[in-house]
């Protein structure tokens, strides 16, 4: 009896582990890597560019992360955001060859963006920061545009972001941040206007101590989508889990029942029983 248990108890087991692995790798899935949000992909508007960047590291922290920008469709225009603890530079350089960027030539643009930790900053095991830059004019409708990104941590490991997603087959394992630019907004003479909102408004959002407050809610709104996928994960996983809890607590009733149902059996036709006397 115990050998005609064992393959029962082991397949609701193996389900239980199952539902439990589809839980955690949904609701881990759209947090994993560096990923990159911008809060408009219209062309000829300029965007600001939200790097969420998770320290996966289980022993070091995060103390420098280097994006480098497009040189083929060159920003004229890159500010970054104040970050406390942290040291942004934006970097210059020759373009591999000159641009015409509204009729003038450009041979030199910003071509990293490289935020540097304090001394007693990092991001910490388990825990993530944000990294805004203001950007523009975006390029052409349809052109994409791929951000490369260096994460380097406290124990001199580097992390490469940088292999390009192509659509239709998988993530590849260390893809580079990036996002496709969309058609012009109707009313696209306001762009400057925009850029210039933007900034007013992220130095509005800082306090007097130098942190920086504003954008929190525009990114977390941003990634709804990726929160809603991790969400999904997590409900499938769940759902799992209570199919094969119900699985578990059928096995083991019948399990228990059997022996039960057989004494009894045997008592009825035992010559000594109860019914016997009566009879």
């Amino acid at each position: 009896m115990s050998q005609s248990r064992s393959p029962l108890a082991a397949r609701a087991g193996a389900t239980l582990l199952a539902a439990a692995a589809i839980t955690f790798a949904g609701a881990t899935a759209a947090q994993a890597h560096v990923r990159v949000t911008p809060d408009s992909t219209a062309e000829g508007g300029y965007s600001r560019l939200t790097f969420r960047v998770p320290n996966e590291s289980e022993t070091a922290g995060t103390t420098s992360v280097e994006v480098s920008l497009p040189t083929a469709t060159p920003f004229s225009s890159v500010m970054t955001k104040p970050v406390p603890g942290w040291k942004a530079e934006v970097v210059e350089g020759e373009l591999p060859e000159p641009i015409e960027v509204d009729g003038a030539t450009v041979t030199k643009a910003p071509v990293t963006v490289t935020w540097t930790a304090a001394k007693g900053t990092q991001i910490n095991p388990g825990e993530y920061q944000e990294f805004s830059i203001s950007v523009g004019p975006l390029p052409k409708m349809g052109t994409a545009i791929e951000l490369p990104t260096k994460q380097t941590y406290s124990d001199g490991q580097v992390q490469d972001w940088n292999e390009p997603t192509v659509e239709g087959e998988e993530e590849p394992e260390s893809p580079a941040p990036a996002f496709e630019v969309t058609a012009a907004e109707a009313d696209g003479h306001h762009a400057a206007a925009a850029h210039t909102d933007t900034a007013a408004g992220e130095a509005a959002g800082s306090d007097d101590s130098g942190s920086s407050t504003s954008g929190r809610s525009d990114s977390d709104s941003s990634d709804s989508a990726a929160r809603w996928l991790g969400a999904g994960g997590l409900a499938v996983g769940l759902i799992g889990l209570g199919l094969a809890a119900v699985a578990w607590r059928r096995v083991a009733a019948l399990q228990s029942a059997r022996p039960v149902q057989g004494s009894t059996a045997g008592s009825e036709n035992k010559p000594g029983s109860s019914q016997g006397s009566v009879a």
